[in-house]
């Protein structure tokens, strides 16, 4: 997962340089566009993120939902508490 770190490390550096407002047009609009082409690379890197974790799991009536993978780590937010990530619920 290096490649997104280094991702999110390149757009944090683009979004700080825009924020400044001591580039060019020309130069900010370039910036901009790169800076939209490393969120969008992030952005994917996550989806396929996502996609490992999520487990499919055969409910009774035969159906499938999405389940969550149990992850072991104090800092990790309880799935069930916030569904902006699209999750299935029952």
């Amino acid at each position: 997962m290096a490649r997104f770190e280094e991702q999110l490390t390149a757009l944090e550096v683009v979004v700080d340089r825009l924020e400044r407002g001591e580039l060019s047009l020309e130069d900010s609009v370039r910036l901009f566009e790169e800076g939209v082409q490393l969120s969008n690379a992030c952005k994917a890197e996550l989806e396929k993120a996502e996609g490992r974790i999520q487990v499919l799991v055969e409910t009774q009536g035969g159906g499938v939902q999405v389940a969550e993978m149990d992850v072991e780590d104090e800092d990790v937010e309880d799935p069930q508490e916030d569904d902006e990530m699209g999750n299935v619920e029952d």
